[in-house]
């Protein structure tokens, strides 16, 4: 039996019950919104046809399905009595293979960083501009037409500007070094994947959460109303809403960089002209939702402007969406499935990782080898992706 078979096991059995009513509460406010959402669904979905917003893979014609991969991330704290353990990987798993194709990939490709690190509360902001950094070079990389990621396209630029902006408070942090030296490379992927040069290939983008509604927005609906969730019941298999422009974040702030920590020049530019080219190139990404089976929830799909502005590129997308869609046992993507379940992995490991550091100090230290498990005693685990 594990925690997740027993989860009230070392609960208070009052706290327990009160819990419960809660939860039953809880499912009463959930039935009505979801009696109200169908109750309202004709009236729902005619505001959509009437903004013009649904329309049908088939009008994207039928390009052949191209091949695929997705790239996701993870990082993880160890906090020990002494330092942390700090880890951040990121994958990259190939999707399924249409028949007439040969696999790029025999095994799914994987960028990793380990380091014992001093105590600090930043250390979280940079090992996740790492990760994201890695799972971008990861996704500029693949060989394949169609690479998905697991975070909004907006996500690295905020992640890259806090970071950049936490150097000089984490100079004893060697995640700090890390980042500083592979900044560059980061920075020049994501700008690599904002523009899309390639006409070949696709870079898309599959939060499964965003507190984004431009649909929502668009049409008019309640604000107690989530887009995706409201699409999912919406759309019917093989139905899309037409892209249209992302949302940007409430907070102005979420969406700029400033990189001059970084350098006087980045990509040839000034650091205030990099973030620039940035932030107008995330101005163009459009939002679409779609629904490739019955059996799926809408996928919230980003896509930059130069995609969601051509139709053959788009229908190649939509290919590629349906085709890793292939059973109901996952309600996404093939390799984001994948790669999701590999990457989260990190962090039940990361005990495993402490023990084997802990022994291989034991076995060289003249000391006390207690004095060695009481430093790398664990106390908690933070995470994230």
């Amino acid at each position: 039996m594990t925690a997740d078979d027993t989860p009230f096991t070392d609960l208070p059995a009052a706290l327990v019950e009160e819990a419960l009513g809660h939860a039953k509460s809880a499912g009463n406010q959930l039935l009505s919104t979801f009696r109200r959402i169908v109750e309202n669904r004709d009236a729902f979905r005619r505001a959509l046809e009437n903004k013009g917003l649904i329309t049908h893979e088939s009008t994207c014609g039928y390009p052949p399905a191209p091949t695929t991969c997705a790239t996701d991330g993870s990082y993880s704290i160890e906090r020990m009595l002494t330092a942390d353990f700090a880890a951040t990987a990121a994958v990259a798993v190939e999707g399924l293979t249409p028949p007439s194709e040969t696999r790029f990939w025999h095994a799914p490709r994987h960028s990793a960083y380990v380091r014992v690190e001093k105590h600090h509360e930043k250390t979280e902001t940079m090992l996740r501009a790492i990760m994201l950094g890695r799972e971008l070079l990861l996704a500029i990389e693949a060989p394949h037409d169609l690479v998905m990621l697991d975070a909004t396209l907006a996500l690295p630029l905020i992640c890259f500007h806090q970071a950049a902006n936490g150097l000089k408070e984490t100079t004893a942090l060697q995640c700090n070094n890390e980042f500083r030296d592979h900044a560059h490379e980061y920075l020049t992927a994501y700008r690599t994947i904002l523009e899309s040069a390639r006409t070949d290939k696709n870079v898309v983008a599959l939060p499964k959460y965003s507190m984004r509604r431009e649909i929502g927005n668009a049409v008019g609906w309640s604000g107690e109303y989530d887009d995706r969730g409201l699409l999912t019941i919406l759309l019917q298999p093989g139905e899309l809403t037409k892209p249209i422009q992302l949302e940007p974040p409430s907070s102005s702030w979420l969406w700029s960089g400033n990189f001059s920590p970084l350098g006087e020049t980045l990509g040839g530019q000034t650091p205030k002209q990099f973030a620039a080219t940035l932030v107008t190139l995330l101005g163009g990404v459009h939002v679409f939702y779609y629904k490739p089976h019955s059996w799926l929830p809408a996928l919230r799909v980003e896509i930059v402007e130069s995609v969601a502005n051509n139709p053959h590129r788009l229908g190649g997308v939509l290919q590629g969406l349906k085709h890793q869609c292939a059973t109901d046992a996952m309600l996404e993507p093939y390799p984001l499935y994948l790669a999701d379940r590999m990457i989260k992995s990190l962090a039940r490991a990361m005990p495993a990782f402490r023990q084997v550091a802990a022994q291989h100090i034991a076995g060289q230290y003249e000391g006390d080898v207690g004095e060695v498990f009481f430093a790398m005693h664990g106390y908690r685990t933070e995470s994230g992706v």
